[in-house]
């Protein structure tokens, strides 16, 4: 997917002026009130088997308000400078391709985190700042909560501004089986086929 649009000659802000204000801070997303995961290596763990993402990959995942799993997407990062702009652009088109809006709620229900998956440490860049920027701005647009920010890199996972993390997995781990990861529950309705697909679900 491309992105872009054309400078305007009247502007007076440098491209890396302009874009160094669509990045949060840190104590900014920590301040922000963003609803904790109650546990954060599930949800990571059970991303991590479902995409399997190499360096540069970013995975947004909505969570419905028991925390489970109702949609997911990943994508490759550009390789252009880290804008927070851009990166809500591509944090929206993946929203709006895999779960409808939530706008005409009063208040959110469900909860999108995104998972970046980068090579360097744990420690906050200014690309984090702009992913969590982005992040924000693209569940206001879609009617969703602000969730989780969380990296994945050699070291572990890590989830930024709360200091919860750990080391599996990591990028380039082999995936563990884990909730997010296994078959959805069976539907609640009776009948035959219900009797066959409980029989096959307890083999």
């Amino acid at each position: 997917m491309t992105f872009g649009f054309a400078p305007s000659s009247a502007a007076s802000l440098s491209a890396s002026d302009a874009s160094a204000n669509r990045l949060l801070e840190p104590a900014e997303w920590a301040a922000a009130g963003i609803p904790l995961l109650r546990n954060p290596r599930e949800v990571v763990s059970g991303l991590h088997a479902r995409h399997r993402p190499g360096p540069a990959t970013a995975i947004v995942a909505v969570l419905d308000p028991d925390e489970r799993l109702a949609a997911s997407a990943s994508f490759i990062r550009r390789s252009a400078p880290a804008d927070g702009w851009m990166f809500r652009n591509a944090l929206l088109a993946q929203l709006r391709r895999i779960i409808p809006h939530d706008l005409r709620r009063r208040t959110p229900v469900r909860t999108a985190v995104l998972l970046y998956c980068r090579e360097g440490d744990a420690r906050w860049t200014e690309e984090d700042g702009a992913w969590m920027w982005g992040l924000r701005d693209a569940c206001t647009l879609h009617g969703l909560r602000c969730g989780a920010y969380i990296t994945l890199t050699d070291d572990g996972w890590q989830v930024l501004g709360e200091g919860r993390g750990g080391r599996r997995p990591s990028l380039g781990s082999a995936p563990e089986p884990f909730a997010l990861s296994e078959v959805p529950p069976l539907p609640r309705t009776g009948g035959a086929a219900s009797d066959v697909l409980r029989r096959a679900a307890a083999r």
